[in-house]
């Protein structure tokens, strides 16, 4: 039998859970669907830096490697717990990287985001798996950021063309009709000639297995659901005091990363027919069971969003990153979801919205939701390539391989902006 074909995923985690839930779903998709398209038994990595990561789990023969965590900071990041400077943090964080590769050595090896980690801390370990004949991949979120500021950001971790030195290919999670980064400049020319999208990993994603709160039983009910919870404060704010339908509870998941102080105002604060909670282990089963639900535009509670026919509200964060905003018009203008500004937003309003679109079903056929079935054919043929080029050894590195060839472009479409909002309530 042909060995095991191994395969980590890498995300630096500094704020909320999309990181973590994005490859954990890309995990059960290459589980699922690499056996066949391979013929071999496929393990895998994922390495994270979020002790919420322990909360999810991962197909048979794959393990999370918690790391060290970092947070947002003023110019950058900071340690999130450990007594370190930053400095330090990232030299250890790069030696574990390293270690845990060299001792795995992967055929497979996605990044999700951020090419080189935290301050540079990936750039060994990547070169060091080039060398063992692992293929390499940036997975890129649809909506990266105004354009400025992700040129910036390229420039900062030494230019676009040299990430594309070091990454085989570049997976764009998410469909160029509703937003195409290429065309406005978030992927560069010599990213975007190895790029390809994949459309949105919503399909297919792994089943939770979470059950309704006790506290809902059986009633019907609108959600709000904030994603990790640490940037949702606004948002809660205003639901928490919005009436739901008649005959229907409200139930608002803050997410684990809310401030535990915020969390208890905002239970004091909710009447009789709304339910607060912090965690659900199965917030997608209870998007497809709700009536109607509002959300914020992070990438992964949209894709888990749209694989239902559930109404939804997209209230995107405001400052940090242009993304949230930029991904909700876009979405709004092809009719998949109604989204609104934190500003533009009142408890009068969410409440009417409520009413009208509970108990309405949202068509989204219409949107590429098919990246999880499409990731593991692009991860087949990035393997097979190397394997025709120079098949890996248990004990050996194998040979340099080559480049693959330019992916196709699909059909680009320039993003929607903010002054665009005719399809926003």
């Amino acid at each position: 039998m042909r060995r095991r074909l191994r395969i980590a995923l890498f995300s630096h985690d500094s704020l909320g859970l999309g990181h973590i839930r994005r490859n954990r779903a890309l995990a059960f998709a290459l589980a699922r669907d690499l056996p066949a398209l391979t013929g071999r038994e496929v393990s895998g990595l994922l390495i994270a830096s979020s002790p919420e990561a322990a909360r999810f789990d991962l197909p048979t023969g794959w393990d999370w490697v918690i790391l060290p965590g970092v947070t947002p900071a003023a110019g950058g990041y900071a340690p999130r717990a450990l007594a370190s400077s930053m400095q330090g943090l990232r030299a250890l964080r790069a030696a574990a990287i390293s270690a845990i590769l060299d001792q795995q050595r992967p055929e497979l090896f996605i990044v999700d985001r951020h090419p080189f980690g935290i301050g540079g801390e990936l750039a060994e370990a990547i070169d060091q798996v080039r060398d063992h004949g692992c293929r390499t991949v940036l997975g890129l979120r649809e909506v990266l950021d105004t354009p400025s500021v992700i040129e910036a950001e390229w420039d900062k971790v030494g230019g676009p063309a040299h990430v594309a030195d070091r990454f085989d290919e570049v997976w764009i999670y998410g469909d160029a009709a509703v937003y195409d980064p290429r065309p406005t400049g978030e992927v560069p020319v010599s990213l975007a000639a190895k790029a390809v999208t994949t459309g949105y990993l919503s399909q297919d994603r792994p089943d939770d297995g979470g059950s309704t709160p006790a506290e809902i039983g059986t009633d019907r009910f609108v959600l709000t659901c904030l994603g990790g919870g640490s940037d949702g404060g606004s948002l809660a704010s205003v639901a928490v005091d919005a009436k739901p339908p008649d005959g229907l509870r409200h139930l608002i998941v803050t997410g684990p990363q809310m401030d535990a102080e915020e969390f208890d105002r905002l239970r004091a604060r909710a009447g009789a027919a709304t339910t607060v909670i912090r965690h659900s282990h199965d917030i997608p089963g209870l998007v497809a069971s709700a009536e109607a639900v509002v959300c914020m535009g992070g990438y992964n509670t949209l894709a888990e969003l749209m694989s239902t026919t559930t109404p939804a509200l997209v209230v995107p964060r405001k400052g940090h990153r242009a993304e949230q905003p930029r991904r909700a018009f876009a979405l709004a203008a092809t009719g998949a979801v109604d989204a609104r500004t934190i500003d533009s937003l009142s408890t009068d309003v969410l409440s009417e919205w409520f009413a009208a679109q509970s108990g309405q079903l949202t068509d989204r056929s219409h949107i590429d939701l098919t990246g999880l079935v499409t990731v593991p054919r692009l991860a087949a043929e990035l393997i097979d390539a190397e394997q025709a080029a120079a098949p890996i050894s248990d004990t050996a590195p194998a040979a340099a391989v080559a480049e693959p060839s330019p992916a196709p472009a699909t059909a680009a479409r320039l993003p929607i902006t903010l002054e665009e909002t005719s399809h926003a309530v």
